[in-house]
């Protein structure tokens, strides 16, 4: 299934997949004090997201039915078609024109490749 969420709708997220699952009206005193939110704000978002069936809110508990990681990997997907043409050795270039990566990173990066290439052996 695919999923779409606002920038709003994603600040709300990651709350919710800190705290959950919570009450209602302890998401409206979050929301409060970390976004600026009104109460009805957060009821809209709240109900927007229930409509899209990624948060269920039952007898005034909210609970995620998206994990962050199923968003962020969707996100990340449409980000790398939309801006790149879905390559990532565009992308790549693109972050690193004015970056230096650490030595770290770098090693972090090589292992995640080889084990991405790794998948596909059969």
């Amino acid at each position: 299934m695919r999923y779409h969420i606002n920038e709003s709708e994603y600040r709300f997220m990651e709350i919710l997949w800190k705290e959950e699952p919570t009450a209602s009206m302890e998401l409206v005193r979050i929301c409060e004090a970390k976004l600026g939110w009104k109460k009805s704000t957060t009821f809209t978002v709240l109900r927007g997201l229930c409509k899209k069936k990624i948060v269920c809110n039952e007898n005034a508990v909210v609970r995620a039915l998206v994990s962050k990681e199923c968003i962020q990997k969707q996100e990340s997907h449409d980000f790398l078609e939309k801006k790149f043409g879905g390559s990532l050795p565009s992308f790549i270039t693109a972050y690193l024109q004015d970056k230096k990566l650490t030595k770290e990173d770098a090693e972090k990066i090589k292992k995640m490749i080889q084990d991405a290439s790794e998948k596909d052996d059969p």
